[in-house]
């Protein structure tokens, strides 16, 4: 089972498209808003290596980054191996 965190904040064209993006490749998620939680926000920071911006996106605890950085590792194959397949 994959596990799937991704950091958000309430108003962020990115994080919709990354969520949208995860549904269809049939990953559930929990998502983190990091607006209502500042503490969250200290984690999104620390798990990230500082990276500021919304979504961050982990999977399976791997740091994939943000929305342009999941497409770009869907395109190289790097999310294949990220992602457990199912049996």
């Amino acid at each position: 089972m994959n596990r799937v965190e991704i950091y958000t904040t309430a108003v962020c064209p990115y994080c919709v498209s990354a969520k949208g993006f995860l549904q269809r490749k049939g990953l559930d998620y929990e998502e983190i808003r990091v607006d209502l939680d500042p503490v969250r926000r200290d984690e999104m920071l620390a798990r990230s290596q500082g990276r500021r911006t919304v979504p961050q996106i982990f999977i399976n605890d791997v740091h994939v980054g943000g929305y342009d950085d999941l497409v770009a590792a869907e395109r190289s194959g790097r999310l294949g191996e990220i992602v457990e397949v199912a049996p």
